[in-house]
């Protein structure tokens, strides 16, 4: 839950950005600075039929008034505070390059090249970015695994003891949470643990920026210790595509090392759109997050209640807490569809091109639905009856579907650092000659880009057999040099 707005240092129902946005697109001026679109004086037709004229008189750059986003004063000062305080942070960044740059950012603060980094294998492939970036070695930790569901889990904290009692060494520890389908670990008991060794936990909490403004959803990160958070704010809040945050707290990091590695990774022409976004997005939740997300939760119960009484649908829910499954966010949906005998990517297909549904996640097995404070009950009375449609078409037994998570409990020995097969020469062979040898690709299912493959990994038969699946029924594949995967880059 949020703070009381007395507590705030300002107030929470100002915003400062969109303020001083809206001051300066209606001042009159001769724009001799970029974009080079004028306020919008330059902009093509089809663009300002399709957004309007008012977005680009407001798609201004980095002047005095606003302040700079690497520099931060006047209202990017004020917005990044004020955020901080609804987030419970004790400092806070904005982000134009989507968490993504977040998590490169915080590996490339924590850890030098050849320093040691716990990550889970489940980790989105951002956290491999940052790996070859900054040159921390990564220590692979498996997640648990629902072989019902076909979903890895999260780390457990006895899993994580064990790897920081062999690894001395250790500079930081990342963690997934949640993921992407809402699973959260024991969250409470990881950080006690990050903290009895001393090590800082970086927490990838792209899909839960919206746990500190309800109750009845998991802890935030922050809430119970960790020490570095990045949010994915347009994911599951009212944020512009691509707006994000990084907050710290503590002094287990330095925050000007922070600051240092983001000028690395984000733009030096920041959008103030963006910015302007995560500033109305912030205080939004803080004003209206837990009215909002009690509706979001409501909705919700109503898609599980009515997918639940559909034939051969089942739905993911937390029954009992078990290792790697410690809490569930409500507001994520999962629904199995093996027992309509087609797969995940074949049901969003149907759901787009005939039923006027789409997924955030289809996989094999199931599919994933992200239910935000932007959802409404006909979206959800939407979904159930494409539910029912679709079950009234399809009762047959499954297909034997190949597992997409199972690897990740046994993943490919890692033969070289992420950085070292990056930068190493390289050669295409036939995927069929690459098995056993050293991938020189990040190679992964979008979303949810969990690599399969990753710079420097051991090439199996099991990854290959995975994306040639992946392939077969429709889903898209990222990384590969050759779309067709025909080929393979791998270290000569």
């Amino acid at each position: 839950m949020t703070k009381s707005s007395d507590s705030f240092l300002y107030r929470q129902d100002t915003t400062p950005l969109i303020d001083v946005l809206n001051t300066l697109k209606n001042k009159p001026d001769a724009a001799f600075y970029v974009p080079g679109h004028k306020r919008g004086q330059g902009i093509s037709h089809p663009l300002r039929h399709l957004l309007g004229e008012a977005v680009f008189q407001a798609d201004i750059p980095e002047l005095p008034e606003l302040g700079s986003l690497f520099a931060p004063d006047e209202a990017m000062a004020k917005a990044q505070t004020l955020a901080s305080e609804a987030f419970g942070a004790d400092q806070t960044w904005f982000l134009v390059n989507g968490s993504t740059c977040g998590i490169i950012a915080a590996i490339a603060a924590t850890c030098n090249p050849g320093d040691k980094i716990i990550v889970p294998r489940n980790a989105h492939q951002s956290v491999i970015m940052g790996l070859i970036v900054s040159g921390a070695v990564p220590i692979f930790l498996n997640p648990e695994y629902d072989s019902r569901w076909d979903i890895a889990l999260s780390i457990t904290p006895e899993a994580l003891e064990a790897a920081l009692k062999e690894n001395s060494d250790v500079k930081a520890v990342l963690l997934v949470y949640p993921t992407y389908h809402g699973v959260c670990g024991d969250i409470r008991s990881l950080v006690a643990i990050t903290r009895r060794y001393n090590v800082p936990l970086l927490v990838d909490e792209a899909h839960g920026a919206h746990f500190n403004f309800h109750g009845n959803l998991p802890p935030s990160a922050l809430s119970v210790g960790a020490d570095l958070t990045v949010q994915s704010t347009h994911k599951v809040l009212g944020a512009m595509t691509q707006a994000s945050m990084l907050h710290l707290q503590g002094d287990r990091i330095n925050p000007e090392k922070i600051s240092q590695a983001l000028q690395l990774v984000q733009s030096t022409s920041p959008s103030y759109l963006l910015l302007a976004s995560l500033d109305g997005a912030r205080q939004q939740m803080a004003l209206q997050g837990e009215r909002l997300l009690t509706q979001t939760i409501e909705l919700a119960q109503l898609a599980v209640e009515n997918i639940k009484k559909i034939n051969n649908l089942a739905v993911l829910e937390l029954t009992e807490r078990r290792p790697g499954f410690h809490n569930l966010d409500i507001t994520r949906l999962t629904v199995n569809v093996t027992g309509l005998g087609i797969s995940g990517l074949e049901v969003d297909d149907i759901f787009r091109e005939k039923l006027q549904v789409t997924a955030e996640l289809p996989m094999l097995s199931h599919l994933a639905f992200v239910m935000s404070i932007g959802n409404t009950k006909q979206d959800i009375n939407q979904l159930i009856n494409a539910f029912q449609t679709l079950s009234d078409s399809f009762s047959s037994s499954p297909d034997t579907q190949l597992s997409s998570a199972s690897h990740l409990l046994n993943p490919s020995p890692l033969k070289l650092s992420p950085r070292d097969a990056f930068f190493a020469t390289k050669k295409a062979v036939k995927i069929e000659q690459s098995i056993g040898k050293i991938s020189g690709e990040l190679i992964c299912p979008y979303p949810p880009g969990i690599p399969i493959l990753m710079p420097g990994e051991m090439i199996t038969s099991e990854a290959i057999a995975y994306l040639k699946k992946i392939q077969q029924l429709g889903g898209m594949i990222t990384g590969c040099t050759d779309t067709n995967l025909n080929k393979i880059n791998v270290v000569m």
